[in-house]
C-alpha cells in the first residue's frame, strides 16, 4: 500500500508552514490532505487557492456540493466523499441531496440533476461533452460561467482525489462517521 507522509507544521517544509497554519485557523485542525500536500508548498498553495476560488464561484452551497461530490464519487475518493459529506452537513445542504450524491442516484431537483449529469460527463469524457449535453445544461438554467466553474472545481478535485489515492490519506476523525466506499 502506497502512503505519503502527513506533515505537521513542525515537519513541513518551511514554505508550507504558514499555509498549514492557515488551515489550522480555518478548520480548527490540519486536514490530512493538507498535511500530505505540504510536502510540495506549490501543490498545497494551489489547492488552497483553487478551493477559495471555487467557493467564491457562481454556485450556491447545494451546487458546490453537487459538483464536489459528483467528482469525488466518480473518482472513488475514500477521503473526500466523507469530508464533503461533513462539509455539506455544515453548509445545511439537504440530506436527500447528500445521500443521492453518495449513492449515485438521480437528484429530485431537475436543475441540480442537470448539474450532476453534466459534471459527470465532464469527468468521464475529460471535457469532451457533446453539443446535446451542453444544450441540455443550458436549458436547465446554467450558462458558460457555470461550465467554466465546473472546470475550476474539477481542477481542485483532481489535486485532492489523486493525492488521496496515492497517499491513502486516513479520513480525519471529524469525518470518520461518514465513511464511504464505492
Amino acid at each position: 500500500m502506497t502512503t505519503l507522509k502527513i506533515h505537521s507544521i513542525e515537519s513541513a517544509p518551511e514554505e508550507s508552514k504558514a499555509l498549514l497554519q492557515d488551515s489550522q485557523k480555518a478548520y480548527g485542525m490540519i486536514p490530512g490532505l493538507h498535511g500530505v500536500l505540504a510536502a510540495s508548498p506549490s501543490a498545497l498553495k494551489g489547492y488552497q487557492v483553487l478551493h477559495e476560488l471555487f467557493v467564491a464561484s457562481s454556485f450556491n452551497e447545494e451546487e458546490l456540493t453537487v459538483v464536489w461530490q459528483t467528482i469525488n464519487v466518480e473518482h472513488a475518493c475514500h477521503y473526500c466523499v466523507p469530508a464533503h459529506t461533513g462539509i455539506a452537513h455544515m453548509m445545511k445542504v439537504d440530506n436527500a441531496i447528500i445521500e443521492s450524491l453518495r449513492n449515485e442516484t438521480p437528484l429530485a431537483d431537475a436543475k441540480l440533476e442537470a448539474l450532476r449529469t453534466f459534471t459527470l460527463s465532464m469527468v468521464r469524457n475529460r471535457g469532451n461533452v457533446s453539443e446535446e449535453e451542453l444544450n441540455a445544461f443550458y436549458a436547465a438554467g446554467y450558462g458558460e460561467q457555470q461550465v467554466l466553474d465546473i472546470i475550476l472545481g474539477l481542477s481542485q478535485k483532481v489535486i485532492s482525489n489523486y493525492t488521496n489515492h496515492i497517499a491513502n490519506t486516513p479520513v480525519d476523525a471529524a469525518f470518520q462517521k461518514f465513511a464511504w466506499s464505492k
